[in-house]
């Protein structure tokens, strides 16, 4: 392996097998994108500006949920999966490590819940940049680092009971902090990133299972874990149900600009005109 590549955490290949078997059921298990997509909807709706020509990576029919006040002209669509593009509109089938897209010819590039199985975050970020016009608007959606604490802990647990040792079987997923910082490593003006903690309660544990299989993101690390035992199974989801059956999903938003001359730029160290002792007595400075 080339020292300089990023860890291959993720099986690329595997991943976009998941996400293409997921694509006959996803809408049954999509709640999680369409709370997602309504977020970017506002979002959209709040910049009030237009972006002629944008792509949606991995959002699929949910492209249907953009208003005319989105601003949006053109959308294209894009999956690894060619089973999760919408059935109509302009689509293409591609991967954020690798899209054939040409240098600064976005206004608009959106990406839901594709960046946390990237193996080289910054790499994609740094790809999505440069496809993006100046000033053009960035907005991505993925998994952190406390999604599926609930069940991550429940397998660790029955493994450990019934073998004494444990297996990586839920992916890693990046804190909220990390991915704004790609934002700016990758080359992002204006970086944001904030997160959307989102709480389910199961019933049946096997339920978030097949929530999982039908958004297509179970396992698809690098490392070959040993094959799951029933027991180790079973165990788990017992220990899920009794611990009261709920798992968090952390929703990070990331947004950034292309860079652009026009943009606002950070103050130079010792510039500011008001202290922090003013702002915290909310005096702020006067009007000259």
């Amino acid at each position: 392996m080339d020292p300089q590549s990023p860890p291959q955490i993720f099986d690329r290949r595997l991943s976009r097998l998941r996400r293409e078997r997921s694509a006959r059921r996803f809408h049954a298990h999509d709640f999680l994108h369409r709370r997602a997509m309504e977020d970017v909807v506002d979002r959209l709706e709040t910049v009030k500006r237009d972006f002629p020509h944008a792509v949606f990576s991995g959002a699929g029919e949910l492209v249907s949920m953009l208003t005319p006040a989105c601003g949006v002209g053109t959308a294209f669509s894009m999956d690894a999966a060619p089973a999760r593009l919408p059935v109509r509109g302009r689509r293409f089938a591609a991967d954020e490590e690798a899209a054939p897209i040409a240098p600064q010819s976005l206004d608009l590039f959106v990406s839901l819940f594709t960046l946390h199985g990237a193996n080289d975050l910054i790499g994609a970020l740094a790809q999505i940049r440069a496809a993006l016009k100046p000033d053009g608007l960035f907005v991505g959606v993925l998994f952190g680092e406390d999604t599926l604490a609930g069940l991550r802990r429940a397998f660790y647990q029955a493994e450990s009971e019934l073998t004494g040792g444990v297996a990586a079987r839920i992916a890693p997923f990046a804190a909220v902090q990390d991915a704004g910082r790609a934002l700016s490593r990758a080359g992002f003006a204006l970086p944001v990133a904030d997160v959307d903690k989102v709480s389910v309660r199961y019933a049946d544990p096997l339920k978030l299972i097949a929530d999982l299989r039908g958004m297509g993101e179970t396992h698809a690390l690098a490392s070959k874990a040993p094959p799951l035992r029933r027991d180790i199974f079973a165990r788990a989801m017992g220990l899920f149900a009794e611990a009261g059956g709920e798992d968090n999903f952390d929703v990070i938003y990331l947004t950034g600009w292309a860079p652009h001359e026009s943009q606002q730029k950070p103050l130079r160290p010792g510039s500011a005109k008001a202290s922090l002792e003013q702002a915290v007595k909310g005096g702020g400075a006067k009007p000259a």
